[in-house]
């Protein structure tokens, strides 16, 4: 599988608006890449850089050294911004900042007319993108009178009817009820899933990283941690010491290992919890 995104030795740093005092250094030499299909979660505290990163693969941000590329389009280069965004489509965290018409399909139609796709192309495409995420019976619906799960679930939307290859949320569940945060969550992956679109998902959440296929834990502007999410999160000292978390039935096995108790350090879910603890019960049976 080729890889959709390459970032090598990326720095960043925010020039401050008085220019006497010096530009703060946000990210500190990055070199990542994402294949096409793989779902990625970053995570990372507040300041470490996360939200800073997803936005250079939308070239929001320009690196100050290194190279981005997405999709072969280096995200530099000026003449291929619109090319880039079309292939790389951004989801943020409040929906109402993201949402510009008083219809739901409006909405949704918005980039795809302004780039002059066909009437006929851009039905088709809205329609589908709707179905996609379960909003096709809202379509006629005002956003206003939609919950904030329904309304960044119509966001995504927008960014499927350009049908892009990549997608990156940053942080899109943060301002979410649960119910909210489990619509867009199942939506997301559903894409990954049935239509192979690379996610890149920037989360503080761990039961949603947890979910992915592979997790990227940045601290101070760098990458400190880079694996599937039972290697990441079976190295709970070191997550506690950047001031992360890690999933509940994670830490309670590692509160069992730390009692003396021989259980897999690389458990991220409950039911591999439970399945866990009954094979403890039954060996201290038959011991």
């Amino acid at each position: 599988m080729e890889n959709i995104i390459e970032i090598e030795g990326l720095h960043f740093s925010y020039q401050s608006e008085d220019e006497e005092e010096e530009a703060v250094e946000v990210l500190k030499g990055i070199d990542l890449s994402i294949k096409q299909g793989e779902f990625v979660a970053v995570l990372g505290h507040n300041g470490s850089g996360k939200s800073t990163l997803a936005k250079h693969l939308n070239a929001i941000l320009r690196p100050t050294q290194g190279k981005v590329t997405v999709n072969g389009i280096d995200t530099a280069d000026d003449d291929r911004i619109f090319e880039l965004r079309q292939s790389a489509g951004m989801v943020f965290q409040n929906p109402d900042n993201q949402i510009v018409s008083s219809v739901v399909e409006e909405d949704v139609a918005f980039a795809l007319e302004n780039l002059g796709v066909p009437y006929e192309e851009m039905r088709r495409r809205v329609d589908d993108a709707l179905k996609a995420v379960n909003m096709y019976d809202y379509r006629l619906h005002a956003p206003s009178q939609l919950s904030g799960g329904q309304k960044q679930r119509v966001a995504i939307a927008g960014i499927i009817a350009m049908q892009p290859k990549c997608i990156i949320l940053d942080e899109p569940t943060a301002m979410l009820d649960p119910q909210g945060r489990k619509e867009v969550m199942a939506t997301i992956h559903r894409m990954n899933r049935e239509q192979g679109i690379t996610m890149v998902l920037i989360t503080h959440y761990m039961d949603e990283a947890a979910q992915c296929g592979r997790v990227v834990v940045m601290d101070k502007g760098s990458v400190v941690l880079d694996g599937k999410p039972e290697q990441v999160f079976s190295e709970v000292e070191k997550l506690k010491s950047i001031g992360l978390d890690v999933p509940q039935v994670t830490e309670l096995a590692w509160e069992l290992r730390r009692a003396g108790y021989d259980i897999s350090p690389g458990i991220i879910t409950e039911d591999e919890f439970a399945d866990a603890v009954e094979r403890l019960f039954s060996a201290d049976k038959q011991g």
